[in-house]
């Protein structure tokens, strides 16, 4: 791995895109919709999720819809072991053959979710940074917590978990806010999707040395 945490792989080096944001801006769709662009200009990509659905993940999904919610640091540690099964099995491999990886949510959202529980969002960070490879670029979604959570019981006709709280969900979005990392690109989620989409794929073209479409 070189600095950066860019890795070069057999075929060339892998490019690590991360989504991030609250919930109800987009994530998902951004990652399968560039996924999608991508491969159709013939770059190899993959999209990827955190929680993954691993064994860890899916306790983490059930603490999340729990009343009785694991405590910060027991959620903390199932984050860590997911996330180091996930750049072990998942993530590093499809970099090291040279493909581009696009994850919904990464250790940003750890650091700003369980940042609004009370934990050290720089201690957290430091955590996964001791074996998780750092991104080379982050799009961030950015929406009013107002219209995101419009979203999710509007449009999506979810109810909201205990991850989905309002006033929380201010102290996440205050937590991504504080985020000052140079690879982080802020984009404006109330924009359409198509526009949002069009957005990442300018920020790749030279990275990936492609022509624009």
């Amino acid at each position: 791995m070189n600095p950066g945490g860019k890795i070069v792989g057999q075929r060339g080096r892998g490019l690590f895109v991360v989504i991030e944001g609250i919930d109800g801006t987009g994530k998902s769709t951004l990652s399968a919709a560039l996924q999608q662009e991508l491969m159709r200009r013939g770059v190899d990509c993959l999209c990827t999720f955190e929680p993954s659905d691993g064994v860890w993940g899916k306790r983490l999904r059930e603490s999340f819809a729990s009343p009785e919610r694991l405590r910060p640091h027991e959620e903390l540690e199932l984050f860590i072991k997911d996330r180091q099964d996930h750049v072990m099995n998942t993530l590093m491999p499809a970099m090291e053959a040279g493909k581009v990886v696009v994850c919904d949510r990464y250790y940003f959202s750890t650091m700003a979710y369980q940042g609004a529980r009370g934990m050290d969002m720089e201690e957290i960070r430091r955590q996964n940074q001791e074996f998780a490879p750092e991104p080379d670029v982050v799009f961030l979604l950015e929406l009013p917590v107002d219209q995101a959570i419009g979203r999710i019981t509007g449009g999506r006709g979810d109810r909201l978990n205990s991850f989905e709280k309002e006033e929380y969900l201010r102290k996440v979005a205050e937590n991504f806010n504080s985020l000052k990392d140079g690879y982080i690109v802020r984009m404006d989620a109330s924009r359409p999707q198509e526009e949002l989409l069009q957005q990442a794929i300018r920020y790749l073209e030279p990275l990936l040395g492609l022509g624009k479409a």
